[in-house]
């Protein structure tokens, strides 16, 4: 464990950035509550995320409202340029989908049943000085309304309450959290202009980061491309896929590439003609033929 752990730096980064001395005297608590909601029935999870000064919230997000994304709740924090609150709601989906994962494990953990309401909450927070001295952190994740984990003051150790926590530490020291390389594959369609869309699969990924490019004759080809979000699978990982539409017979000169963390290196795909249309056919019509001589042969026999 480090001495210091990285969201410390970042938290006082951010303490400093907002210049909050000048709204408050004193030490000040800047905390950061992560909430996640696993409903019945529902692969998405929400996921909330607010920011406080003291008891005073300056930023939030919420994966459940329309057109999500991280906005400030109080006037100081307006004047933030646009790229600070892109960069907050670009952080959103990966913390979520780290609660996801510790969610899933603590569940499955306790034995609780997935067709229920779970709720995991996490907490970071670090009290400083107007100077921006660093006075003290907290770190506490709480599921059930119970506090499984919990960093103690020197920064360096962990309090964990009950074997489920403890394995959830073990699981995460030995990387059990690691990236998970995608799962590609490419599909072929023929649209009624007689194009043919292809379309690049990349299942199963963690982290979310992923980069899906497609090329035409080695160079890179965005005419009548569709790339929709990275969205998430519902089981802690992420699905992504980009689409292009091409002229029938050219399919051999497109080619997707894939770019994650969890690939030792890039993926090339290209379409590889199928041969489940010819054996699709020849079996057709060895079952047309059967059922013909078939028919024959009754016929000859009825007559008879």
């Amino acid at each position: 464990m480090k001495n210091r752990e990285p969201w410390v730096v970042v938290l006082l980064l951010l303490l400093v950035t907002m210049d909050l001395t000048q709204y408050c005297a004193g030490s000040r608590w800047l905390q950061t509550f992560n909430t996640v909601i696993a409903e019945p029935r529902k692969s998405a999870h929400q996921f909330i995320q607010v920011s406080y000064v003291d008891s005073i919230q300056f930023q939030g997000f919420d994966s459940q409202a329309p057109n999500a994304k991280m906005r400030p709740r109080a006037a100081w924090m307006e004047q933030e340029p646009p790229e600070y609150w892109e960069k907050g709601t670009a952080q959103a989906p990966r913390l979520s989908l780290t609660n996801q994962r510790v969610l899933q494990f603590l569940v499955i953990e306790n034995k609780h049943s997935k067709n229920e309401y779970h709720t995991l909450q996490e907490l970071f927070g670090c009290n400083v000085a107007n100077d921006g001295s660093f006075l003290r952190g907290q770190y506490r994740l709480t599921y059930y309304g119970y506090d499984n984990i919990i960093l103690n003051e020197d920064l360096s150790s962990w309090t964990t309450e009950g074997s489920a926590a403890q394995d959830l530490m073990k699981y995460s020291e030995t990387g059990g959290m690691a990236e998970m390389p995608p799962k590609t594959h490419l599909t072929h369609q023929v649209r009624p202009d007689g194009n043919v869309t292809l379309r690049c699969w990349a299942l199963g990924f963690y982290p979310a980061d992923i980069t899906l490019t497609w090329q035409r004759d080695g160079k890179n080809h965005t005419q009548d491309m569709e790339l929709p979000d990275t969205r998430p699978a519902g089981d802690g990982t992420f699905q992504k896929w980009a689409v292009v539409i091409v002229p029938s017979g050219e399919e051999q000169r497109y080619t997707c590439h894939v770019h994650h963390e969890g690939l030792p290196e890039p993926l090339t795909l290209k379409w590889e003609p199928s041969t489940t249309i010819p054996i699709m056919a020849i079996l057709t019509g060895l079952i047309l033929g059967t059922l013909v001589m078939g028919t024959v042969v009754y016929l000859l026999v009825w007559k008879k």
